[in-house]
């Protein structure tokens, strides 16, 4: 008995064991290429990634399309993928200082290859130009369940490989179990069951139809609970306003297009590929027309959430993508509004060809922001410098990890440019995040402070300090940080008696006098009192953090006027203690 669907097909045995040796292969070649001490190496070469990708997505886009008819069709248009996904990947890896390549023109080329499966399959099928409906959700929604089913069958293998493995461990035998620990075998395990099962699927896809009617039958319950939530959420907006959107702390963008995006998927699974497949209970039909209706309105308040961040804090690369996806949505809500114009309940008839245009635009629109033709960072830079320069947001509150690690090389452009020529508290801000290695070195702090004293400032300044005391501030001793290792400026006050000498390592002292005194503006003053012991300087009191956003402005006017011309001083401070029977107990008060 043949298992296809397609009775003009024949089967192919073994098919599944090409498929699952040919995966295998890909693992084992991906494991060489990305294998790398992620927290001790220097990043990953942007040619092994690439690479890697090459493999990765030329392996799964060949496993997942390919048919003995026409197969060097899928040959062909695997490898043309995994090429442009690998260039997207090497340019998108080396176009940030820490590079990485997992960045939205990455993702967007991946998502590119998911849709442009479904079609590349239907036009094989076909054998020319041609897009049938019915062949292409069917093959859009094939993909979707093998792809899931064969991803839960290989987390069942890997289960039972465990298992297996700990039975035998039991008795003494550890090679499985130690063989389960390389990192190479569980590759090549995990594409030789993920290969495996796509084909074990592709040669028995008579029970995809089953499949997806049980998970279209589980999703269309949902329709209807989602179709009124999402109506109920819309009418209930002119009463509480938009005002609460902004307040909420929740994402509002990311969530509109989320429910957007399922509002699209639950109408689907009602209306299917064509007017005999879709439900006919009226209910879901309601719903589904629902569900198509509150697309374009979710789209527009989104558009108008993410256009008052743009107008509020500048463009970013995240936002420009938003703005994207805002774009897709909106594209999408009007086509759904067309086609309930043109046909009622029965919208899904001049609603399919619309969605399979759609499909082609998203995916050539996915592929051409995933290509290094357009540059987010840099019109992310340009936007985000000007706020700056215009006095939009100060010095210490901008965003300088951002310019230096996610604006690509316009952005270490614009942070070159200012540390030659511009302010002097931006210069500083500008050069310390340019030596920073990575964004996570660098936070508000950080930036504010600037970078580690070179030379000590003594106050007043014709005090002399020991040679002795100035070296271990700045070195410290062999095998600890030196107390002015940080930030900022070594402010040293010799007392009166030449015996103690106050020290602040001052995180602020690189900010004007309108930041420093600023209580929303966050720096750090670290206090040490130095004497000698035994014959060696060293630190007898210390206070991690006198100076703190939430400190009044007025206070912090005060300590630094009087930083500045000297007054710091140490002063006596009475105490009292218990005494029993005239001996002290318990700490001083």
């Amino acid at each position: 008995m043949n298992d296809r669907l397609d009775k003009g097909v024949e089967l192919w045995p073994l098919r599944p064991w090409i498929m699952a040796g040919l995966c295998s292969l890909a693992g084992l070649a991906f494991h060489l290429l990305t294998n790398h001490h992620w927290y001790t190496d220097p990043p990953l070469a942007a040619w092994r990634q690439a690479a890697a990708t090459l493999v990765a997505v030329s392996t799964m886009s060949f496993v997942l399309t390919v048919e003995q008819r026409r197969w060097t069709w899928a040959a062909g248009f695997a490898l043309v993928w995994g090429l442009v996904i690998a260039f997207v990947g090497w340019f998108t890896a080396g176009y940030n200082y820490d590079a990485t390549i997992f960045e939205f023109p990455y993702l967007s080329g991946l998502f590119a290859v998911l849709i442009a499966a479904p079609l590349f399959q239907t036009v094989r099928d076909e054998g020319r130009w041609s897009l049938p409906y019915p062949q292409l959700h069917g093959h859009a929604w094939a993909d979707a369940v093998i792809g899931a089913a064969s991803l839960g069958f290989t987390g069942i293998v890997f289960l039972m490989s465990l298992l297996i493995a700990g039975l035998f461990d039991l008795i003494g035998i550890e090679q499985l179990k130690h063989l389960l620990e390389k990192n190479w075998f569980e590759w090549m395990l995990g594409g030789f069951a993920w290969g495996g099962a796509v084909g074990l699927l592709r040669e028995r896809d008579r029970l995809l139809p089953m499949l997806q009617r049980l998970v279209r039958i589980v999703l269309g319950v949902l329709a209807p609970v989602l179709a009124v939530a999402l109506v109920l959420f819309l009418v209930s907006i002119p009463f509480t306003g938009l005002h609460k959107f902004w307040s909420s702390g929740v994402p509002t963008t990311p969530l509109l297009l989320l429910a957007g995006a399922g509002a699209v998927l639950l109408a689907n699974t009602v209306f299917a590929e064509d007017a005999e497949s879709r439900s006919d209970n009226k209910v879901l039909r309601w719903a589904s027309a629902a569900l198509v209706v509150v697309v374009l309105p979710l789209a527009g308040i989104a558009a108008l959430s993410i256009g008052i961040r743009i107008q509020q804090y500048g463009w970013t690369p995240e936002r420009m993508w938003g703005v994207v996806a805002v774009f897709v949505a909106v594209a999408y809500g009007l086509a759904g509004w067309y086609s309930i114009w043109r046909g009622g309940l029965n919208f899904d008839e001049p609603l399919r060809p619309l969605q399979t245009k759609l499909a082609l635009g998203l995916c050539g629109l996915a592929l051409f922001l995933a290509l290094p033709i357009i540059d987010f960072g840099a019109i992310s830079a340009r936007s985000q410098v000007a706020r700056l320069q215009s006095g939009k947001v100060t010095p210490a509150k901008f965003d300088w990890a951002a310019l230096a690690f996610k604006f690509g090389p316009a952005g270490r452009a614009e942070l070159t440019r200012i540390s030659q020529t511009g302010p002097a508290d931006m210069r500083t801000m500008a050069a310390t995040a340019l030596k920073a290695k990575n964004r996570w070195d660098i936070s508000e702090q950080s930036i504010v402070a600037g970078p580690p004293p070179v030379e000590i400032s003594v106050v007043p300044s014709t005090a002399v300090v020991p040679p002795d005391l100035r070296q271990l501030l700045l070195k410290g001793e062999k095998g600890q940080d030196a107390f002015c290792s940080e930030g900022g400026a070594c402010r040293v006050y010799p007392q009166p008696d030449r015996a103690n000498y106050v020290v602040f390592m001052d995180g602020c002292a690189n900010l004007s006098p309108a930041s420093r005194n600023d209580p929303k503006v966050t720096c750090l003053r670290r206090l040490g009192v130095f004497a000698q012991q035994k014959g060696k300087w060293a630190n007898i009191h210390s206070d991690p953090s006198i100076r703190t956003s939430a400190t009044e402005a007025a206070s912090l006017k005060q300590e630094s006027d009087a930083l500045d011309r000297g007054d710091v001083r140490i002063v006596p401070v009475e105490q009292h203690q218990v005494a029993v029977g005239g001996e002290k107990v318990g700490d001083p008060f």
